[in-house]
């Protein structure tokens, strides 16, 4: 009698055709070691061989690649049955080896005898229960746009495997199968497998890496600036913030803990990339890096240097200029005079407002936006006219920033254009009682050459000790609308403050943080880690972390979908710290050298000196 095997699962043939009809792409053509899928093409390799020892993470590598690898790892279980008996026939096929070459007087091979230790260890943790065994296999996708570009990624991945001492070898003619075993359908259609135990496999895992990506752009290259080095791997921390889903940014740590040195660093390294930047600096302190790179400085408070409130930039698209400057000045005079406005005071505000521009000519006629606009004076002249009581409460509130003892930094004519691939906006010179509305008239005067440029470009917008105008609620509601309309403008907003409070205590600073796909966290004060820990989710150790970090260790939260974390530690080559440093010893020391060097110079010794020595003089200098 013939008795007929009932067809199993196992034995079914995968249809590729099935598998790629509903989501597949429109047309696969397959070569021998190569597929065009779509308008691109993909190789697929296969892991063969495997390091005799591993750490954990050892993946990590392969699961950085900046190219586009797709990585599939299928595990199979082996049931414990199956496991001991074939590692009984193992041991004894191996132990049969041994006692053959001794019985001929061979000398040990120290393979065979490492072989047979690590059976012998693994049938009794297996038989003990403490491991199992799973065939495991491994593939690699790789997809490029054109064939050279496919052959260099190849072999970069190449590269990148046998710097982790694995073998790997190309599915030739077998282009299809490869490919489908590393789409997410989670079949294995190579079955090209080695046998794991648990501890070789959890080796393997987790597989993501506490490294982030190297960021790439479409044709492959590598983008964005480095940030520093992680914190527990030494490996080079790359972001690229215009990459993101927005390009904000939200940097928060106490004084001290190098958060502006961190920005400067970045603001320096995105400009060799050709981003242009503007700076609201209240304490001078990017003012060097300026002078440095050729940027403009506006110090704002000294003489001559002023901004008017009453500017209006020039329409774009046909929008209502003047409508928007209005409002613009209803928000300034709120932070100016330091409190909210009522409806009473905006009603009286808005009509002062509208009849101010008229006695200038300016109307809701565009072609009146081009005529010299008014000043803060002649405001205070129509409240004054008007009589109202509430009028004239505005008009002697005004009476310090029009006659008084601020008159010279709001009152008058804008002294200044903002132009360049720098401006900062330097506010050390102001006295405190006017520094929220002088940051909020620079965020203004930026905000209007953002919008207006003739070429768009990437732009950043660093506002330094931006607490100064979060503790003021207008100041803080047009910071959370620069935040959200920042990207339409290809433009990305850093706020950089030490008050946690400011930031977070109000429902505007938490939008601000939510709406900043790059956070930057910095040594944190134990009254602030409660607060920043819920805010931000962070765990113990996270947490931990943040309490001690050294200056210029940070936490980097992205916000991508991954919503990874990485700890750095910031990093500056000598030249870079020269510019960007306030430390106060090194920047004494820089100075006596530099004045050690103007004497040596123009010391008349020199002329007679060995000419033989100028180079390496010239050398020295230099370095």
């Amino acid at each position: 009698m013939i008795r007929r095997r009932t067809p199993t699962a196992t034995d079914a043939t995968l249809d590729a055709g099935q598998l790629l009809e509903v989501t597949g792409p429109e047309a696969v053509e397959v070569h021998a070691r190569t597929l065009a899928i779509g308008g691109h093409l993909a190789s697929t390799l296969v892991v063969t061989g495997y390091p005799a020892e591993v750490t954990p993470g050892w993946l990590a590598p392969l699961l950085n690649f900046p190219g586009h690898l797709d990585i599939a790892l299928h595990i199979d279980p082996i049931p414990n049955a199956v496991a001991a008996a074939g590692l009984k026939k193992q041991r004894a096929r191996l132990e049969s080896g041994r006692r053959t070459g001794y019985d001929k007087g061979r000398l040990d091979e120290p393979e065979l005898e490492a072989a047979a230790a690590d059976a012998a260890d693994l049938a009794y943790r297996i038989a003990r229960g403490e491991g199992k065994l799973f065939r495991v296999a491994l593939y690699l996708t790789v997809h490029a746009a054109d064939p050279d570009v496919l052959a260099e990624q190849v072999a970069a991945v190449r590269a990148v495997a046998e710097s982790l001492l694995v073998s790997v070898a190309p599915t030739t003619y077998r282009a299809l199968p490869g490919w489908l075993a590393t789409l997410p359908f989670g079949i294995d259609t190579l079955k090209i497998r080695r046998t794991f135990d648990t501890a070789a496999l959890a080796a393997c895992f987790p597989f993501t890496s506490p490294d982030l990506p190297v960021p790439v752009d479409e044709s492959g290259s590598p983008t964005g600036v480095l940030y520093g080095l992680n914190a527990a791997s030494g490996v080079p921390v790359l972001w690229d913030r215009f990459a993101q889903d927005n390009y904000n940014s939200i940097t928060l740590a106490r004084s001290g803990a190098g958060k502006s040195y961190g920005t400067k660093l970045e603001l320096l390294r995105l400009l060799f990339t050709g981003v242009t930047a503007s700076v609201i600096d209240p304490e001078d302190e990017y003012v060097r890096l300026a002078e440095t790179v050729g940027g403009q400085v506006i110090a704002l408070g000294a003489d001559g240097v002023r901004v008017n409130p009453f500017d209006l930039p020039q329409p774009v698209g046909g929008e209502d200029v003047l409508t928007r400057r209005v409002l613009f000045l209803h928000t300034f005079l709120a932070v100016l005079l330091g409190t909210d406005l009522t409806p009473a005071h905006k009603a009286v505000l808005d009509r002062a407002l509208l009849e101010t521009y008229a006695r200038a000519g300016i109307t809701t006629d565009p072609r009146t936006w081009r005529r010299t606009p008014p000043h803060l004076a002649h405001l205070a002249e129509v409240l004054a006219e008007d009589g109202g009581e509430t009028a004239t409460e505005l008009a002697d509130r005004l009476a310090p920033y029009v006659s008084g003892s601020h008159a010279a930094q709001f009152n008058g004519p804008s002294s200044f254009s903002t132009s360049g691939h720098l401006v900062v906006f330097a506010l050390r010179q102001l006295p405190e009682e006017v520094r929220a509305p002088a940051m909020l008239l620079a965020l203004d005067a930026i905000w209007r050459q953002v919008t207006h440029r003739p070429e768009p470009g990437k732009h950043l917008v660093v506002v330094d000790e931006a607490w100064l105008l979060m503790r003021e609620g207008a100041g803080a509601r047009f910071l959370f609308r620069m935040a959200k309309a920042a990207r339409k403008h290809w433009t990305g907003l850093a706020v950089i403050t030490q008050d946690a409070d400011d930031v977070l205590a109000s429902p505007l600073g938490r939008a601000i943080v939510s709406n900043a796909a790059t956070q930057v966290l910095l040594r944190q004060a134990p009254q602030a880690i409660d607060q920043i820990t819920e805010t931000f989710h962070l765990s113990a150790g996270e947490r931990e972390f943040l309490l001690s970090a050294a200056r210029g260790e940070a936490l980097l939260l992205t916000g991508d979908v991954q919503r990874r974390k990485v700890a750095f530690a910031s990093v500056a080559a000598p030249d870079e710290h020269a510019v960007i440093t306030t430390d106060p010893e090194f920047l004494a020391a820089l100075r006596e050298s530099e004045a050690n060097s103007a004497t040596a110079a123009a010391d008349p010794d020199d002329l007679y000196a060995d000419p033989e020595s100028d180079g390496d003089d010239e050398a020295g200098w230099e370095m």
